[in-house]
């Protein structure tokens, strides 16, 4: 051996030897004539430095109050401290697999020179050698291969290999003291039952962490250690019989180089297995929160901050050990889950989802729907609540929650809450040119009449057009402020197609038209609960990474609207729970606005509302196709219902969900309406023309339990929110 080669192997050994033990000690294989080409390649034994990535860990996800909600892994391990591990595990893996660790260097001579004797002694390989060092230097090398050649490679018997193995475990050693180097092996080593790292091993196991192991659970992990293929306990009886066995190995090794007393090892040996099997934790699919939960990954896969492509972002989100603080609140979580139950089942056709988002902030603070989120049977694949850029499908059309942009409008360009028109029973635009999108293109449909019910037409005002929420009135009103201002408008509070395609720029926008999801219209809604603010929908509000590194996140907020416009939409939607269409449910108790949405004959119905603290949008369809399977003559939640309007079901899941999740919330008020710039109004016509003042809800009497009010968004009408051109009328609504 070469004194380059002497001088450093002899420096790391601690160990004085003859040059030929250690030639023969290196390689424990019995090759033929392995041995004279391991005396010649020993010269090539110097320090070659390892490359060690950050290892695979899982990312948590938490609550606002930061508990975990949900956690993502590529493979599923918690790195701790040394520190955090159990003692007698510590002393049971050295045991069984390296028991000179914190005596020899690098490599273990005494150790490789008895391997090399029981093999040659054996004809084959009866025992490897390796120490602690180079089973870390193994595992890097395995872990990092992301091809089946590069993982191949690392696990190869042969010379080339296991001298490289030498080679990095002699850099390992200069680089770090021995209780690292043990604390980065119980981390990278597989247990089995896809348990990567100590900690993890502890938890699937057994159900403790590493720092809470036994003498006889930390036994078995150290047997598990050496073949976790075949004593994986998750897999069969034999397995877990193979396990055992591998346990009692552990803890009469320990025992014989006295580390415990023969009377503990037999007192362990005794006892069963113990293995648990705890669950491993899940994604999205096994979170209580699984629609939030998905919200939350698409907002990191879709923003190119966390990485170039979407790989590179997965891969960090599964691999990175990233602790992610959402916005999520499990109490209110709990009202909205509660209202939804409450009212429709699982196994119903039509679907009702809710999503809750604060004003000023954007930050969503609950997502909940009617079925869990599976691929078993009653369950849904996608986020029901959501857009598809959020793991959502298409929505439903909202319906008339929309003619709040067109109110807005007309506020904005000097209306006042009394200022109104005659409208009829029906609507004709007089022409083409009459509805001007945003290129300045003919919307008009001179050809399609829009209708109320019979004899609901007569003079409206903005107020109590908005009650009744009358189909014809908002036609006018659209035509009136302009079919493009109105959509700037909807824009300007954030207002976009679930599927991401332009909103369709069409006569009966203001219908609502337009597939939404809830969580897009409940912070549309926000909007106007914060005086105009708007913000966009927000689910983390910090990232914390694997070294500690914290990153905060803020609302992403504008000045969508002027304040005072907002002040006036909230006076008049105010109206809708005493003289509109939700006067048959009630409020809140608390100062409160909102509209009430359902489609063309009954497709969909929604309801959105808004106080000062707290935003919500519920929605119901049936997702089989919304535009087939109409909300009439349909039996949800046990309840049989002749036709299902916004004030039906979707009201009163939102009143029920409000009330709960505000509870102990002191009160905001909203701002009051401008008199001086939104009151009064245009007079009334003389009382010749026909008003049909008994059709105004303020008119109407008090409804009886369970009657509906008869509203003129909420009766069978004739096309007045018709799907946009090209779209598929059944179908899934994805």
């Amino acid at each position: 051996m070469g004194k380059r080669v002497g001088r450093g192997v002899a420096q790391l050994a601690g160990v004085g030897l003859a040059a030929g033990v250690v030639a023969a000690g290196i390689w424990a294989l019995p090759v033929g004539g392995a041995g004279v080409a391991i005396m010649a390649a020993t010269d090539e034994l110097q320090p070659v430095e390892l490359k060690e990535p950050p290892l695979a860990e899982k990312s948590t996800l938490l609550d606002a109050a930061g508990k975990p909600i949900a956690q993502f892994y590529e493979v599923y391990r918690e790195i701790v401290p040394l520190t955090d591990v159990a003692e007698t595990m510590k002393t049971a893996i050295i045991a069984i697999e390296d028991f000179r660790f914190y005596e020899h260097g690098p490599i273990d001579f005494q150790g490789m020179a008895r391997a090399l004797a029981k093999n040659l002694s054996a004809g084959g390989v009866s025992e490897g050698g390796s120490t602690i060092t180079q089973q870390y230097v193994k595992q890097v090398l395995l872990t990092t291969a992301r091809t089946k050649e590069e993982k191949a490679k690392a696990l190869e018997t042969s010379y080339a290999r296991k001298l490289n193995e030498l080679r990095y475990a002699m850099s390992v050693e200069e680089k770090y003291t021995k209780d690292q180097i043990l604390e980065k092996y119980l981390n990278i080593a597989y247990f089995g039952a896809g348990a990567n790292g100590v900690e993890a091993a502890a938890k699937r196991f057994f159900g403790v962490p590493a720092a809470k192991l036994t003498l006889g659970q930390a036994a078995t992990l150290a047997g598990a250690v050496q073949s976790p293929s075949n004593t994986d306990p998750s897999v069969s009886k034999a397995h877990r019989a193979r396990l055992l066995e591998r346990r009692n190995i552990v803890l009469d090794r320990m025992a014989d180089l006295g580390r415990i007393s023969k009377e503990d090892a037999a007192a362990a040996k005794a006892k069963k297995l113990g293995y648990k099997g705890v669950p491993l934790p899940g994604g999205c699919e096994s979170s209580s929160y699984a629609y939030f939960c998905l919200y939350a990954r698409n907002e990191i896969l879709n923003d190119p901050a966390f990485g170039k492509t979407r790989t590179a972002r997965k891969q960090l989100l599964e691999r990175g050990g990233l602790t992610i603080r959402t916005t999520l609140d499990r109490r209110m979580q709990t009202a909205a889950d509660r209202a939804i139950k409450k009212r429709v089942f699982t196994t119903d056709n039509p679907v009702a989802a809710e999503a809750l988002v604060q004003p000023g902030t954007g930050k969503i603070k609950a997502m909940a729907a009617s079925r869990e989120y599976g691929s078993g049977k009653d369950q849904m694949s996608y986020n029901l609540v959501a857009d598809v850029a959020h793991g959502g499908g298409t929505g439903f059309q909202p319906g008339s929650t929309f003619k709040t942009f067109t109110l807005v409008a007309a506020l904005q360009q000097g209306m006042r809450v009394n200022d109104g028109m005659t409208v009829g029973a029906g609507y004709r635009a007089p022409g083409y040119a009459s509805f001007k999108n945003c290129k300045g293109g003919n919307a008009g449909d001179p050809t399609h009449t829009v209708t109320n019910d019979e004899g609901s037409g007569g003079y409206k005002t903005l107020q109590t057009g908005t009650w009744g929420s009358v189909n014809t009135f908002f036609l006018e009103l659209e035509q009136r402020v302009g079919l493009c201002e109105t959509v700037k408008t909807a824009k300007a509070l954030g207002s976009k197609r679930a599927d991401g395609k332009p909103l369709g720029e069409v006569q009966t926008f203001t219908l609502g038209v337009n597939e939404s999801d809830p969580v897009t219209v409940a912070a549309s809604y926000a909007a106007l609960g914060a005086r105009g603010k708007y913000c966009e929908p927000m689910a983390i509000t910090a990232i914390t990474d694997r070294d500690g590194k914290k990153t905060d996140y803020e609302p992403k907020c504008r000045q969508a609207i002027d304040p005072e416009v907002a002040d006036a939409t909230a006076h008049v939607l105010s109206g809708v729970f005493t003289k509109g269409t939700m006067r048959g449910v009630g409020g809140i108790g608390r100062p409160a606005a909102g509209k009430t949405g359902t489609t063309d004959d009954y497709a969909a119905a929604w309801f959105a509302g808004f106080t000062p603290d707290l935003a919500a949008a519920v929605s119901i369809g049936d997702l089989r196709g919304a535009q087939r399977y109409k909300l009439t003559g349909v039996t949800i939640g046990g309840r049989y219902y002749g036709l299902v309007a916004g004030a039906t079901i979707s009201g009163p899941i939102w009143q029920e969900t409000m009330m709960a999740a505000l509870k102990g919330v002191p009160q905001t008020p909203f701002t009051p309406l401008n008199t001086a710039r939104f009151g009064g109004g245009e007079p009334p016509p003389s009382q010749d023309e026909p008003t049909n003042d008994d059709e105004t809800p303020d008119e109407e009497g008090p409804l009886r339990d369970n009657e509906e009010p008869l509203q003129d968004d909420e009766r069978p009408r004739q096309n007045d929110e018709t799907p946009l051109p090209d779209e598929e009328e059944d179908g899934p609504q994805r």
